[in-house]
């Protein structure tokens, strides 16, 4: 039965490439057209082709995670780059298109993320080593999206430009008041502090994260500048002049961008300047990937644009500037992987295969969704008023000024 199903799939899906697969009672048997790119795959057991044929996604990163899907003369990120391009040429079985549509329309449900549930979905993936990231992200600890002004930057030198770039879109004075809503490691809080003579206020639901940042900020000698707190921004009640969120709002859910927005409206004060950077897609919403979900950010979800934009004309705020980063992510990702397998056997020492497995799958996937699928990252500005922040981005590309 799951083998027929599965011939069905892929009949429908493979229109321009080819997919050959080996089935779990030894046969063989190639999808798609002669001539097309061929990605070639093992299928080991009856049980991950079930899940193969009811959610693909899901099964597809839980075989590779479990050893029981195999690729043959084959790299993951084309066996990706395959299956995406396909998928968005051909055609997909009715139960496929069903259980996708049930899981797009129940995201309000699924996505309430309350600030307890917050708290557990930030610990799932945040709190499991401050160690294993320092192996692969830059000494800042940015995890979120560097800014490339060349392809062939560093990547202390792109994330140094994310942070030049955020903060040139904040038109810092010294003296203003900055909370930053889902700070991290502290990276962007001790930026701002040491650069621009700003009080920093950071909140974060990472207990890692938390102390990490408190740490870093001793070390600095910025303790009378900066301030981290573990606290959900909704219990945010003091007003800043700025206000800056990092990579935070994949994690708000659908339902709640309302209460988003309308808390940073509340908290800043009239003249004040938001940035919120965050993933999002070009193109009408779709289900968030079931895999990265359960095994990565769970609670999290990609927004369009559209979803955005109703609770920011609700929230009565300016939208001053959005700017849509294409690419930049997708060069972030492979700086990072490239440094998690070059520190692969302390890796090891740390975390088994699985998991091992887990965390290349978690790279490709993503580098496969920033080039192959309409993803990118939004910066978008937000005022009270209309004339918060000059009228044309020529002071975007001036040298930043600091305190």
């Amino acid at each position: 039965m799951w083998k027929t199903l599965f011939d069905r799939m892929m009949r429908a899906m493979m229109v321009r490439d080819r997919l050959r697969a080996e089935f779990p009672d030894g046969t063989t048997k190639t999808y798609g057209p002669e001539g097309g790119e061929l990605a070639q795959v093992v299928i080991r057991e009856n049980e991950t082709l079930r899940r193969l044929c009811l959610n693909p996604d899901l099964g597809l990163g839980e075989g590779l995670m479990d050893g029981t899907i195999a690729l043959i003369d084959t790299d993951l990120d084309d066996l990706l780059r395959i299956i995406l391009q396909n998928r968005a040429l051909g055609d997909q079985p009715g139960w496929i298109r069903t259980a996708n549509n049930a899981r797009f329309h129940a995201r309000r449900f699924i996505q309430r993320n309350t600030p307890e549930k917050s708290r557990a979905n930030v610990a799932h993936h945040y709190d499991i080593s401050d160690d294993l990231y320092r192996l692969f992200l830059d000494a800042d600890m940015q995890y979120s999206c560097a800014y490339f002004s060349d392809p062939d930057m560093s990547l202390e030198d792109a994330q140094a430009a994310k942070k030049a770039h955020i903060a040139r879109k904040l038109c810092l004075s010294p003296g203003q008041r900055v909370l930053d809503i889902g700070c991290g490691w502290g990276g962007m809080a001790l930026t701002l502090a040491r650069d621009f003579d700003v009080h920093v206020t950071g909140v974060t639901l990472s207990e890692n994260q938390l102390a990490t940042a408190q740490t870093r900020a001793r070390e600095a000698g910025l303790e009378d500048r900066v301030t981290f707190r573990l606290q959900d921004y909704r219990k945010v009640t003091e007003t800043f002049d700025r206000i800056v969120s990092v990579g935070m709002l994949e994690h708000v859910g659908v339902p709640n961008y309302g209460t988003y927005f309308a808390k940073v409206a509340q908290l800043l004060r009239p003249d004040g300047v938001a940035l919120i950077h965050s993933i999002g897609r070009s193109a009408p919403p779709m289900p968030h990937s079931s895999w990265l979900n359960k095994y990565i950010f769970p609670g999290g979800y990609v927004p369009s644009l559209s979803e955005l934009a109703d609770p920011m004309e609700q929230s009565g705020l300016w939208q001053t500037d959005i700017e849509f980063l294409r690419l930049h992510y997708a060069y972030t990702l492979r700086h990072w992987r490239q440094r998690f397998e070059a520190n692969i056997d302390t890796v090891r020492t740390m975390y088994d295969d699985r998991f091992i497995r887990m965390f290349r799958y978690y790279f490709a996937i993503c580098i496969a969704a920033f080039e192959q699928q309409m993803q990118g990252v939004y910066q978008i500005q937000l005022a009270h008023r209309r004339d918060a922040v000059p009228l044309t981005r020529d002071y975007l590309y001036r040298p930043a000024a600091a305190g």
